[in-house]
């Protein structure tokens, strides 16, 4: 296909560094929280009514980001918490109402990410979610991060239950994998896309064991400080840093370059990405670029 004309289009996606990672840990954990709050205790409703419940409020907040004409921090990370919450009460739905067990839960899962994630490859969609700057790219991404979000509470509990190593030491391993990602990501050749999947999907995972290490029973292992305070110190602590984003100056995200061929049909990011500024979503250049925080994925 022969490119025609090129364009510049907004990410809706926020950059890939320090605070980034920070509010998805924050994110994914209390979701882990608010799902346990509402299908256990105290509301105690079970899985399957959370689940359906929380299908409903993902819904609604990705007809929000996909309709978002750029990065919306509170639209954005409201549907990163909704996937997380829905993602825990289906999972424990998997493995424990219909019986597959956290072995079987994991294994099914897994196998489901490995299907969304070759074929959003297969079509041909970009896979550095810094420069997604379609529809279907980013329903792809949130696919992903759906099912991503899923897979990390049954591997969570599957570490910490299944293989019996506790909250503790299952927090620990995954602090541990998170680290051996972070020195490939500076040391190693590896695609920047691969290492960035491998510590998104490890994230959920991480705060699921770390949030049952401080909600649960200290017969359970935990710290027995309950669901209630556990969810309302997260709830606290997302909404610092996302509104942290809200009121920066400059806007997490980049402008994706794009080409438009001869059948419109076909739409895919090129060339390069760069920070902008609140000014440049009126077709302002950034004042002072600069270069986003670590590698951009591969």
């Amino acid at each position: 296909m022969e490119a025609s004309v090129r364009e510049v289009a907004v990410s809706k996606l926020p950059l890939v560094g320090a605070m980034f990672w920070a509010t998805k840990i924050v994110a994914t954990t209390l979701g882990e929280s608010a799902s346990n709050f509402v299908t256990m205790a105290p509301l105690n409703l079970g899985y399957a009514v959370g689940a359906i419940i929380f299908l409903v409020a993902f819904a609604l907040t990705l007809v929000m980001q996909l309709k978002a004409d750029r990065f919306r921090p509170m639209v954005f990370w409201s549907v990163i918490l909704t996937t997380s919450i829905v993602g825990t009460s289906m999972s424990d739905y998997i493995n424990r109402t219909a019986g597959l067990g956290y072995a079987g839960g994991s294994i099914l899962l897994t196998s489901l990410l490995a299907i969304v994630l070759i074929g959003w490859r297969m079509t041909g969609q970009t896979m550095d979610v810094e420069r997604i700057a379609t529809t279907e790219g980013e329903v792809l991404y949130w696919t992903a991060t759906l099912v991503s979000n899923t897979l990390g509470t049954s591997s969570g509990d599957f570490l910490s239950g299944g293989l019996g190593l506790g909250f503790r030491d299952s927090s620990l391993l995954l602090c541990g994998a998170m680290l051996v990602i972070l020195a490939a990501h500076y040391l190693t050749p590896i695609s920047g896309t691969v290492l960035f999947w491998a510590a998104y999907v490890l994230t959920r995972p991480l705060g699921a064991v770390a949030e049952n290490a401080v909600e649960k029973p200290v017969a359970q292992g935990g710290l027995g400080v309950g669901t209630t305070i556990t969810s309302s110190a997260l709830l606290a602590v997302l909404a610092i840093l996302v509104g942290r984003q809200m009121l920066t100056g400059r806007r997490q995200t980049h402008t994706v370059d794009t080409v438009l061929g001869s059948d419109s049909r076909y739409h895919r990011p090129v060339g390069r990405s760069t920070e902008t500024s609140a000014g440049d979503y009126a077709g302002k250049p950034a004042d002072t670029p600069r270069a986003p925080e670590g590698r951009r994925p591969g």
